[in-house]
């Protein structure tokens, strides 16, 4: 299986070793624009959340209302990236990938246009599903194009754009939103999008188009799916902040249940089904993907839980946010070409047992949570964190993708960045419901201690309201607003403890699921990612 994963999709035969080592320059440069395109993609999912409150301002737009420019495009996303790679083998990756180069450029400059909310989320949910059309095309062509002994270089860089856009998105943007304007945000796509169209367009040649394939498009394979998928997302992205019961939730709980059934009828039915699930009978494959979606929990969640602890106990503002965070983004970029080395060394299933048990001495570390931890309290726990990311992804990467055969790889590919994206939406949404239900329960435990009963409680209570007195203020009422406040912001710390105790055991457990994986194939031709 490791020398079919070799070969392009029927347009390279299989060379000698020799001829490995000289890679043709036009794919080469095909192939880097394609990352910085899926660099592009990525880095926008999260460049907006470190500056909401400024397009919320700028467009006057309601707290309730903001969040859609979020949600727009990663309901679009997550539609387009399953859908990749069935456009791939209709039109052929060079006319999938410039069109989405070109449409996301010119949905970028729509988006700093807006003038009022229903424009950005519109414009934001055409970005995020054209934008979604550049992620799997390069994991696939990773692994279509270059030979085995190149993998140790390819991989790292792949796994480097993925993690590391999401990551260093917050300190992108607050720095463009506060030394320019939200709407660089957006602009900042513009002469990149048009460079990758003008590139990819020119260059790309992996494969031809099978034009006769969209007669048997499954239309209704298609609605399904994004009734499916987009439902879905609605309801993790929005299911915390209605309580979970909200009707509107309840409404697309439902549709995505039926749509699921549908959609999975189809896909094991038609002839050519919108999207390829047997990708899912390889087990290296499998249970790649079900890493993947815990790496997705890792990489999206901590990317959250990170500047909401910042905001919201510390009070730093975006570009404040951004620096801090700065610190996984470096170790991610230090750590890729350590990884990419080790995977033509080591067993990759060892480097994921490294890369996950990083993961757990990170959050662990952050269980110990307090309101004076600061850049330097986090700094470790940040280093572990981008350290894990990247020994984990590039043997992830390899396992679930590089013994799939040429045919299959364009949707696998989408399927098993899917499951990134989708690790990703349940991670925040469980994070989200865990702060706000384990706050509460905190706060009511904190209470009873606050009462008459509590000698510690009482000599604070008259501390503060004998200081309040004295600045001619109504102490008693002053001194409980100021108790009160002192238990939530202590409750809001403990659920954060919660959260970070989860994921450790999360983490803890993906040590031992690592025993599930087959051990890879060792790579021929001086050893690639290994598979």
């Amino acid at each position: 299986m490791a020398g079919s994963a070799t070969a392009t999709a029927g347009t390279i035969p299989a060379a000698p070793a020799h001829a490995d080592e000289r890679m043709d320059p036009r794919k080469l440069i095909a192939f880097f624009a394609m990352v910085l395109g899926m660099f592009m993609s990525i880095l926008d999912i999260q460049i907006v959340s470190a500056s909401l409150a400024e397009i919320q301002a700028g467009l006057s737009a309601g707290s309730d209302e903001v969040g859609w420019v979020q949600t727009a495009y990663l309901i679009a996303e997550v539609i387009m990236i399953p859908l990749s790679g069935t456009l791939a083998r209709i039109i052929s990756t060079r006319y999938l990938f410039a069109i989405s180069a070109a449409g996301f450029t010119m949905a970028s400059a729509l988006a700093a246009t807006a003038t009022n909310i229903d424009q950005m989320i519109v414009y934001r949910a055409i970005q995020g599903f054209i934008g979604g059309g550049m992620i799997p095309s390069v994991f696939a062509a990773a692994f279509t194009i270059f030979p085995a002994s190149k993998r140790s270089i390819v991989s790292p860089i792949i796994g480097l754009i993925a993690t590391l856009a999401p990551t260093i998105g917050p300190t992108v943007g607050g720095y463009l939103s506060h030394a320019f304007s939200w709407h660089w945000l957006f602009l900042v796509n513009i002469v990149p999008g048009i460079i990758v169209t003008i590139v990819t367009w020119n260059f790309i040649d992996f494969d031809k188009p099978e034009l006769s394939l969209f007669k048997k498009f499954d239309w209704w394979g298609l609605i399904s799916m994004g009734i499916f998928l987009g439902a879905m997302e609605y309801v993790l992205e929005e299911g915390n902040s209605n309580d979970w019961f909200d009707s509107s939730i309840a409404i697309a709980a439902v549709a995505s249940g039926v749509a699921a059934i549908i959609f999975f009828y189809r896909a094991f039915t038609v002839d050519f089904p919108v999207v390829d699930l047997k990708a899912f009978a390889n087990r290296n494959f499998s249970f790649g993907s079900i890493f993947s979606f815990v790496m997705g929990i890792g990489l999206y969640g901590l990317t959250y839980i990170y500047p909401v602890y910042l905001g919201r106990i510390r009070g730093y503002d975006s570009l404040m946010i951004g620096q801090t965070m700065f610190v996984s983004g470096l170790a991610m970029f230090f750590t890729a070409p350590i990884a990419g080395r080790l995977s033509t060394k080591m067993d990759l299933r060892l480097m994921m047992v490294i890369g996950f048990t990083s993961f757990a001495a990170g959050t662990y570390m952050m269980i110990h949570l307090t309101a004076d931890w600061d850049f330097y309290e986090l700094f470790i726990p940040q280093i572990l964190r981008g350290f894990g990311l990247m020994m984990c992804m590039v043997p992830i990467n390899n396992i679930a993708l590089g013994t799939m055969p040429p045919s299959r790889i364009r949707g696998a590919s989408g399927l098993f960045n899917l499951t990134r994206n989708l690790g990703g939406a349940v991670g925040l949404a469980v994070i989200n419901t865990v702060l706000t239900n384990r706050q509460d329960v905190h706060y009511e435990r904190l209470r009873e201690n606050m009462d008459w009963g509590n000698p510690a409680a009482i000599d604070q209570m008259n501390n503060m309201t004998a200081n309040f007195n004295t600045y001619g203020m109504d102490g008693a009422s002053v001194a409980i607003k100021q108790m009160v406040g002192l238990a939530t912001k202590q409750a809001v710390i403990l659920s954060f403890s919660d959260v970070f105790l989860i994921l450790t055991a999360l983490f803890v457990a993906m040590i031992f699921g690592v025993a599930m994986i087959k051990k890879p194939a060792p790579q021929g031709g001086g050893g690639g990612g290994g598979h």
